[in-house]
């Protein structure tokens, strides 16, 4: 599966870099600079095959996406050069004209701009998200309680210790009362015992604590040995479970479901009758025990769990695991690859939230910043 998803994004790359070359540049000079890039990317893709990951990450992410900017510039360029030449009387042929796109410097060098803001600015500058909740019926009590979201830290090659430490001391700053964490945190072998110790030494600075569901790369991490540490800390670990925070509210937190999609659900047949069932028995086994009259916040890493929470009636669903698509335009994702891949959903009177994530799949964010969210609960008087 990894060698197929290399050589499609080898491929993507090449493709975009082909039509970057070929009209930006003409006769042996093209052949060349083409043969160039090529073997470039061949050395590099052997280079992460070959486990150099860690240390070619950023050089890599900014060396192939401004290959494929380049290449959508170019596309985009002609485009509309030739949307203007149809309804427009052609200039004389001129060889001069012929030879390249005007202005064609320009274009190798924007998409390096771009390529190297996603990597080294945006994807390191973490936003403040603001939401309120109207639930109806709220206790006088918990009008105002406030929830702080992260999620998807990912952990491991572009996500330090240092760095967790830095966001999780800036949420403490903002004093919410809780801290949720939807899962894909602990994501190195190698880090995770002193990430737990340090979210388990931040408990004390939320005065309800801090909660967390397990995502799928705690899966992929050793989700027993996750599971044995975090028990002796005093995170609320939540594994289709529940806990009563204060007054009548709970947090119900679910596991991943194995038989989840890598994307969106549909197509799978009985794979996808097994996922809606498991998320189905998860959601019961979470709300066992909890009285019909609470206010309940789930937590869940996928984010179709939001619409298990809006049939259940839950005021709030906060998910993760979709990064937000990590590019998008105007608030959009440019590649909407989920059911549900960033932002607010209402379904009638209940609310989900998938979050974009602080970490990421690979070191680029455009358009998608890492965020935190923040949920204040409301008493809803319509």
């Amino acid at each position: 599966m990894i060698l197929v998803f290399i050589s499609l994004a080898l491929a993507l790359v090449l493709g975009f870099g082909l039509a970057g070359v070929k009209f930006l540049f003409d006769g042996r000079s093209k052949r060349r600079i083409y043969k160039i890039l090529a073997v470039a990317d061949v050395l590099v893709v052997a280079g992460i095959v070959g486990g150099f990951v860690e240390y070619l990450g950023a050089g890599v992410t900014v060396f192939f996406l401004k290959q494929i900017i380049c290449g959508i510039l170019v596309l985009m360029s002609l485009a509309v050069r030739a949307i203007y030449r149809k309804y427009q009387k052609p200039a004389a042929f001129s060889p001069e004209r012929r030879k390249v796109l005007a202005y064609g410097i320009f274009y190798p060098i924007f998409s390096v701009v771009i390529a190297l803001y996603g990597n080294r600015i945006e994807r390191l500058e973490t936003v403040d998200n603001f939401f309120d909740i109207p639930i109806k019926n709220l206790p006088d009590e918990l009008d105002g309680f406030r929830i702080a979201q992260i999620s998807d830290v990912h952990l491991g090659a572009y996500y330090s210790l240092d760095k967790l430490k830095i966001l999780l001391q800036r949420i403490a700053d903002a004093k919410p009362d809780l801290l949720a964490i939807t899962g894909d945190i602990f994501d190195s072998v190698k880090m995770n015992p002193q990430a737990i110790k340090m979210v388990d030494d931040f408990t004390e600075k939320f005065k309800y604590g801090i909660y967390y569901c397990h995502g799928n790369h705690e899966h992929h991490r050793g989700i027993k040995a996750i599971t044995e540490m975090l028990e002796k800390t005093k995170i609320h670990c939540l594994v289709n479970a529940s806990e009563n925070v204060t007054s009548k509210l709970y947090i119900l937190g679910v596991d991943y479901p194995r038989s989840s999609p890598v994307m969106s659900s549909g197509g799978r047949g009985d794979l996808d009758e097994v996922f809606e069932e498991q998320k189905r028995e998860f959601v019961e086994s979470a709300l066992t025990g909890v009285p019909y009259d609470a206010v309940c916040v789930l937590l869940a890493h996928h984010p179709e769990f939001i619409d298990d929470g809006a049939k259940k009636n839950i005021p709030l669903t906060l998910t993760g695991h979709t990064h937000g698509g990590q590019i998008g335009f105007f608030g959009l994702p440019i590649l909407p690859l989920f059911k549900y891949t960033r932002g607010m959903i209402k379904t009638g009177e209940n609310f989900g939230y998938v979050h974009v994530g602080n970490g990421s799949w690979f070191p680029f964010r455009l358009g998608c910043p890492p965020e935190i969210a923040y949920f204040t609960l409301k008493k809803n008087n319509a």
